[in-house]
């Protein structure tokens, strides 16, 4: 009987842990087989390197925003984010997990408000997670049966990532090893694709014929060498001609393969603080955490998945909620509802900031529109609303 190979018994241990993809790449993404110096600096630049040598380049143009964890260097200069191996000498492989998230609830894009007395906000796919009470699963406590717990992906998964080394160690011996979900210094994505889990999009994302982009996306490191014959090749891209996601941001922050995150509008609502610059809150829409458009227009979404973790259902009370409640939420409401779910990382202050803007987003749509076709103009009307939402002309830029 032959003996499995690492990606295989990688892939087992895996499907065990509920994982929905998984895969092995190389630390160190680029062809350890080249012999001579010309042939490996080639090979650096089409494979891996490329991918991550792009973010020097992307930092500088401003398009990391005020995110200062992305551009963290170590003693000697580097940027930590170019290679796994400048903060962690030691991995020589990242394992890579994908979970699927997707539910049965509506896209952003396919709901109208239903007027201005019943505005709605979107909140991101991602965020609705929640888990049923154990009071609930035994059918003790009839309020439960209704409501999820909030749910935090991070901890959800990692406890999962935990469990699978565990699995791993028995199988193939000790190893050194560190788990992240979203938190290390590293480009997942890039080790995804080397890992054969999909291709990265127009839109940035991580994209699988089957899954769609609806994933989490969770990495072990290891000291475990892969070997060279395992490495696999990633998969083509299938994006073609398309730019339906492109097309469809309403800030402009994409371009082929590149993202201006300054301009996301997930950036805006989630990671930047303070206020939201007049010309970007005016074409946020009704977002007021996160941001799903461009994989919603994606087709290789149309039949993504339905996820099958307890832990990722969705809270329906946040699909697609009222603005008017949003708004009247207080501080302990706030963290009633969202400690321990991922809403909870854009703080009370700027979640009121992002109600605010997307309730004078549905007051005025015509303004809105019109500033999104024209991005210097600034509506006097929403200019004179800006210490009220938290927003500042562009010219303060």
């Amino acid at each position: 009987m032959p003996i499995p190979s690492l990606q295989q018994i990688v892939q087992q241990c895996a499907r065990d842990a509920g994982f929905h993809l998984s895969g092995v790449a190389p630390a160190d993404l680029y062809d350890p087989m080249a012999t001579d110096r010309e042939t490996a600096q080639d090979a650096r630049a089409h494979d891996g390197f490329s991918e991550l040598s792009y973010l020097e380049t992307w930092i500088a143009e401003g398009r990391a925003g005020e995110m200062e964890y992305l551009k963290r260097r170590d003693a000697a200069g580097r940027l930590l984010r170019a290679s796994v191996q400048i903060p962690f000498p030691w991995v020589r492989s990242v394992i890579v997990c994908a979970v699927n998230y997707n539910s049965d609830q509506p896209y952003s894009i396919d709901l109208e408000p239903a007027g201005p007395t019943e505005n709605r906000g979107w909140i991101a796919r991602y965020a609705w997670s929640g888990q049923r009470s154990a009071d609930a699963e035994q059918g003790t406590d009839d309020a439960a049966m209704t409501e999820l717990s909030p749910t935090d992906y991070h901890s959800v998964i990692r406890g999962r990532l935990e469990h699978l080394c565990v699995e791993l160690k028995q199988r193939v011996g000790e190893f050194e090893s560190r788990c992240f979900v979203d938190t290390g210094p590293l480009v997942e994505r890039v080790y995804a694709k080397h890992a054969g889990l999909g291709w990265q999009g127009k839109n940035t994302c991580l994209i699988h014929e089957s899954l769609g982009s609806w994933f989490f996306l969770g990495v072990i490191l290891t000291s475990l060498e892969l070997p060279h014959e395992e490495r696999v090749q990633p998969m083509p891209d299938r994006c073609g001609s398309c730019t339906r996601c492109i097309d469809a941001c309403p800030t402009e922050a994409l371009e082929p393969y590149r993202m201006d995150a300054s301009r996301c509008i997930a950036y805006l609502t989630i990671e930047k603080r303070g206020p939201i610059v007049e010309e970007l809150a005016a074409k946020a829409g009704r977002n007021v955490f996160g941001c799903d458009i461009c994989q919603e227009v994606c087709p290789w979404n149309r039949r993504a998945p339905i996820t099958d973790w307890p832990e990722l259902q969705p809270r329906t009370e946040l699909v697609n909620p009222a603005l008017d409640w949003l708004a009247n939420l207080g501080d302990a409401d706030y963290h009633r509802i969202f400690r321990g779910s991922p809403v909870d990382r854009a703080k009370f202050k700027d979640f009121q900031r992002n109600v605010a803007m997307a309730q004078e987003n549905a007051a005025h749509p015509t303004s809105t529109a019109s500033t999104a076709s024209s991005p210097n103009s600034a509506p006097t009307d929403v200019v004179a609303r800006n210490d009220t939402w938290g927003c500042k002309p562009s010219s303060d830029q």
